[in-house]
């Protein structure tokens, strides 16, 4: 087992809920076995809140100088800089104690492993509430689109974003270039809109997205990253982007402040790892990407 020194644990993160940096720890010591293997091998952006959710955050995807000679790193070439970027890999526990000890809040990570960085073994689908529209807004709109997916032969696990919207992670065989499966994603955004205009949009400027729910697919480009299943988010309640059934989706009687800090052990010992088929399925993006053609096919 590696050492770590943990600093400042008694650093309130949380102000409203008196919740401190141990606290932030805690949390994700006690769920690496299910945090893990969905970061293993994947390229961790950090966001640092040295002083918990009300102070000054910060971007640093560069692993700090002087990280533990156990931390994993992976280096990639950013070609619009120019620059290479050895990024932080949470392989291990004692990895995930050291970045939350960085005040490292959300666990934010790329959509492709080392292995095979430039072919993502994710998809992501982002439904987020514009202003005007609500959390039922988009179980109603996630329902819809899980009917898509069937159509299409293709399957989606759904999670809380741990803020106002709802993640679907779609589990890929590491085939396709980022932009094949952002143009796949774009595709079915397209469909969505077509379908459900009175609530759907792919509209980029935010005006016009106003009552609706956007269906983010821009975040399947490389070097994006996404808050990954059991991250934290540094928001009052310090709630959890928490695995969901699509039963719960259409029941919808589920908000987003229910997937927190205080239930989220208690939901994995009654309901265990939701997220756990991502692991093991593998969806094929073929029909999607014929789709795109089509729709930019003069």
């Amino acid at each position: 087992m590696n050492e770590i020194e943990l600093t400042n644990l008694d650093k309130v993160f949380w102000p409203e809920e008196g919740l401190t940096k141990f606290d932030l720890i805690k949390h994700y010591i006690d769920l690496a076995p299910v945090v893990l293997p969905y970061l293993k091998g994947r390229p961790v952006i950090m966001k640092r809140y040295p002083d918990g959710i009300k102070g000054q955050a910060f971007y640093q995807r560069e692993c700090p100088a002087g990280a533990p000679p156990w931390v994993e790193t992976v280096t990639v070439h950013h070609r619009e800089s120019g620059k290479r970027v050895n990024y932080v890999l949470c392989n291990n526990p004692e990895t995930l104690a050291w970045l939350a000890n960085l005040g490292c809040i959300e666990l934010h990570a790329w959509l492709s492993r080392a292995e095979h960085l430039e072919y993502p073994d994710i998809a992501v689908i982002d439904l987020d509430p514009a202003e005007g529209a609500t959390f039922r807004d988009v179980l109603e709109v996630a329902v819809l689109l899980r009917g898509v997916l069937k159509e299409l032969g293709l399957t989606g696990y759904p999670k809380t974003s741990g803020a106002r919207g709802l993640h679907v992670f779609i589990p890929l065989a590491p085939r396709w270039t980022f932009s094949e499966v952002t143009a796949a994603v774009g595709a079915l955004a397209g469909m969505m809109a077509e379908i459900y205009p009175a609530k759907v949009t792919i509209a980029h400027e935010i005006a016009r997205r106003r009552g609706k729910v956007y269906f983010d697919y821009r975040q399947n480009a490389r070097g994006r990253s996404m808050a990954f299943p059991y991250s934290l988010r540094p928001l009052p309640g310090a709630p959890v982007s928490a695995p969901l059934t699509w039963e719960e989706v259409e029941e919808g009687r589920i908000v987003p402040q229910d997937f927190n800090i205080h239930t989220i052990c208690s939901r994995l010992q009654e309901r265990g790892d939701l997220y756990r088929g991502l692991l093991e399925g593998r969806n094929d993006l073929t029909s999607l990407l014929e789709a795109a053609r089509v729709l930019v096919s003069p």
